[in-house]
């Protein structure tokens, strides 16, 4: 089974970008297909990014597309998420989550981390 660990989260001001980082322990990153996900005050957790176990295609949600780039260091155990040009809406809690096959359910996931974004 494997652990996931987000960090890299805090308070910046509209415009600014932040990289999320997120470890995996107890098995390797590359038996698993990975997402980022996303909870703000009030709202259902939603799907913001994803790249593929098989063939590394990633799918971003349209508020996203061309701020937002999800990467993944297999050698390192690590998932990414490069935002730039944040807006307030982007603030949030974003967690990592792990599948063991494309197209199946998140099993694993990690905390979360506070992204703040201030107008």
């Amino acid at each position: 089974q494997v652990q996931l660990v987000e960090s890299g989260g805090g308070l910046v001001q509209a415009g600014d970008s932040l990289r999320l980082s997120c470890v995996a322990s107890g098995r390797t990153l590359s038996n698993y297909g990975m997402g980022w996900f996303r909870q703000a005050p009030g709202k259902e957790r939603e799907f913001v990014a994803s790249v593929s176990k098989i063939d590394g295609q990633k799918y971003y949600i349209g508020s996203v597309k061309g701020r937002f780039t999800i990467s993944r260091d297999n050698a390192k155990n690590t998932l990414y998420l490069q935002m730039t040009s944040l807006k307030p809406e982007d603030t949030a809690v974003y967690y990592c989550a792990a599948r063991d096959r494309d197209g199946g359910m998140y099993k694993y996931w990690g905390q979360g981390t506070q992204v703040t974004v201030s107008s």
